[in-house]
């Protein structure tokens, strides 16, 4: 991630979070074949290829037509025989692979959340600071945006929403201000609407936070179908790593990071059988290896790096159960 910069300027930065470390910790055969599965602006992609071998390979994916473009097209272009990139949530990263030839790889990096230049730019609405349509679709060729969710759902719906994934303590009375906004005839299009709504219903805040953090958050969680995303995404990458592979997940938030520990636990921890109790346990798919986060050095550099938290883990030889369906 980066620093914001004018939002006048057209060119949107970013700087990787837990650049080497990431790519260190993914990295096990010079020649083998790693995923991508948050492109953004190619950080990680980009040290990857420079540590692979001839015949290595990376499938970047991401969803965001913009970092489609940054990655095939003008000065950030990746021209690189050994790297190709997909259009796709990277929930999606099976069918991605397999429609290219690929049944298993070496390496799956995640880099959660939203990126800077996705923040940064005011007309994709991610962002209190800025003043822009209140969008913040990550695919912007699909889906609903914050506002059409915002002009449909109940107070019910909308309150559920802000809590669950923003945490919020007054979500209730945010989604009535809400509600009660566009019955009087004026729904929250713009970023500065809302942060104005917002801002009316919360009483206090912690010091240091714009009272709208917390909605914002929420609003693009649900939109996105983060969460959700995450889920079918670490099953994903789980069915598609070869033994030996690795799985290096950056966390933004308390609701990511629950998740991929909770995924890791699961599918790490010895499973003893109580009805006989002196057999051995039974061996699982994956070895938790390493909990990451960045240096004071990195922090003081990027402070949008403070709460992120990189997981990795191995996948043993142990086989996996059968899906439903397949």
């Amino acid at each position: 991630m980066s620093a914001p910069q004018d939002p006048n300027t057209p060119a949107f930065t970013h700087t990787t979070v837990l650049l080497h470390e990431t790519v260190d910790a993914v990295l096990t055969r010079p020649d083998g074949l790693y995923v991508d599965g948050t492109f953004g602006r190619g950080g990680h992609s980009r040290l990857l290829l420079q540590k692979l071998g001839p015949a290595g390979r990376l499938v970047a994916i991401d969803r965001d037509p913009e970092a489609i473009t940054a990655a095939t097209s003008g000065d950030t272009r990746v021209s690189d025989p050994r790297f190709s990139i997909c259009h796709a949530p990277f929930a999606a990263m099976r069918e991605e692979l397999t429609r290219l030839g690929v049944p298993q790889v070496d390496g799956v990096m995640l880099d959660l959340g939203v990126s800077s230049p996705q923040i940064d730019n005011p007309a994709r609405g991610f962002s209190f600071r800025f003043s822009g349509p209140l969008d913040m679709r990550m695919d912007t060729t699909r889906g609903e945006s914050a506002a059409d969710f915002l002009a449909r759902a109940d107070e019910r719906q909308i309150a559920e929403v802000i809590r669950n994934y923003g945490e919020e303590r007054f979500a209730a009375q945010i989604a009535k201000a809400l509600v009660a906004r566009r019955t009087g005839g004026s729904p929250v299009r713009t970023t500065d609407e809302l942060s104005k709504v917002v801002a009316g219903a919360v009483k206090t805040r912690e010091p240091g936070q714009d009272p709208a953090t917390r909605t914002f958050q929420a609003l693009r969680i649900h939109v996105n179908a983060e969460l959700e995303e995450l889920e079918q995404g670490l099953n994903a990458a789980l069915r598609l790593l070869a033994p030996g592979g690795r799985l290096a997940v950056i966390s933004f938030h308390s609701l990511e990071d629950r998740i991929v520990k909770n995924f890791i636990g699961a599918h790490s921890k010895e499973v003893y059988d109580r009805r006989a109790p002196f057999a051995a346990p039974k061996p699982l798919a994956l070895k938790a290896l390493a909990r990451i986060k960045p240096s004071e050095t990195e922090v003081r550099a990027n402070g949008r790096s403070r709460s992120a938290i990189l997981r990795v883990a191995e996948r043993t030889e142990a086989p996996l159960p059968e899906e439903p369906g397949r």
